[in-house]
């Protein structure tokens, strides 16, 4: 097979004239094949280590650690007549845009396509290739360091085999879900995928990620929102990951224990010493000035015992329907969504846009039919 073969045999391009040239030959392409490598454990933003592009005959390997300018990229990404092929795309698209500025137009998401003909929403590239194909792709090379270089054989060679069958695998796919009438159904997925990505990190909002902040009151509430803000703008200033400024766990210790003196913050065990010699006094500051307040935080509502009805009913309704279609339910809703459709009915908000467009007459309507029939009200 030419695509194994061109995964055999990557062309690595480590200069501005190699990735000048290349890119003349993408422009000759209908459809690519895109991926990404990247390193994120100890900083804010995903570091960029490598870039993945196939037209299933060739496979080319950008360095952007060497490559100059990323501008030929960057075009390629906005060149509406070249379909890009990825998988499991949302880490992608998070890297590709702050690297290049840019996302790529048009795009196919083979993950979500496998996933609309009946495999799990979590299909990972190899199995999907197995599937498809009866092709096994190693793994080995999962947890390198891709920004440290020199890159070796082993490396390059998995990095490409992670891309040259992205084109076939589109060619297999398209047809498939064209017969069964769910194209557009990708189509609208990934436009609504693509859009989300766009939305940045509300550091106001980061609190609302930890678990367990409904069983917060707002004392501890207003010192957590003021807490992971500061946090979330900390972590990006100095392009740490939040962990690595300050833990989850430590965070929420503050929030409950809400020290006023070094002595008592250090009696929290979750944070490193290292941690509180650098933020003790902004920390203290913060947490002072949360004291202050008499502002009213927002929390995640908490369903009452109706709504808890109502979910699970919901859930059956999902459930058959996806039997029905032959897909993983987590497709059309998973319960996370399903409690946040909740909320914004018993809050009087939008329908959350997961439940429209194709979703619409498959389930959405029955759930708010459901909804409906039994006004939900929040918990007190």
């Amino acid at each position: 097979m030419q695509a194994l073969s061109a995964g055999e045999h990557p062309i690595l391009l480590e200069t501005a004239t190699q990735l000048a040239n290349a890119a003349k030959q993408w422009e000759r392409s209908e459809v690519l094949g895109i991926d990404t490598e990247f390193v994120r454990e100890r900083t804010y933003r995903a570091k960029l280590g490598l870039v993945q592009i196939s037209d299933g005959r060739t496979a080319w390997l950008v360095d952007p650690l060497t490559a100059g300018s990323l501008e030929p990229l960057a075009q390629l990404m906005a060149n509406t007549d070249i379909t890009k092929i990825l998988h499991s795309s949302s880490e992608d698209l998070e890297v590709l845009m702050y690297a290049l500025g840019q996302l790529p137009q048009p795009m196919v998401d083979t993950q979500i396509a496998c996933a609309m003909l009946g495999q799990s929403l979590q299909l990972a590239y190899s199995h999907a290739v197995k599937w498809l194909f009866d092709i096994s792709i190693d793994k080995d090379q999962t947890r390198s360091n891709w920004c440290r270089r020199p890159l070796h054989s082993r490396q390059l060679r998995y990095a490409a085999m992670d891309v040259v069958l992205l084109p076939m695998m589109l060619q297999r796919l398209k047809p498939q879900l064209e017969e069964a009438g769910r194209w557009q159904w990708l189509v609208e997925d990934i436009t609504r995928m693509k859009r989300n990505s766009l939305i940045p990190v509300d550091p106001e909002k980061a609190y609302l990620r930890f678990p367990g902040i409904g069983r917060i009151d707002q004392a501890g509430l207003r010192a957590l929102q003021a807490l992971a803000a500061w946090r979330e703008r900390t972590a990006e200033a100095k392009d740490r990951a939040r962990g690595f400024v300050i833990s989850d766990a430590g965070l929420m210790q503050l929030a409950r224990l809400r020290p006023a003196s070094a002595e008592e913050i250090r009696q929290i065990q979750d944070i490193h010493p290292s941690e509180l010699k650098r933020y003790q006094a902004q920390i203290l500051q913060i947490i002072a000035d949360s004291k202050a307040s008499t502002s009213v935080v927002g929390n995640i509502m908490k369903l009452n015992n109706l709504q808890h009805k109502q979910l699970k009913a919901m859930r059956l309704i999902v459930g058959e329907s996806a039997g029905k279609l032959g897909i993983d339910p987590a497709l059309l809703a998973s319960r996370k969504e399903l409690e946040k459709l909740i909320r914004a009915v018993a809050s009087g908000e939008n329908i959350p846009e997961r439940f429209l467009g194709w979703r619409t007459t498959i389930i959405t309507d029955g759930l708010m039919t459901i909804l409906a029939g039994s006004p939900a009200t929040p918990a007190a």
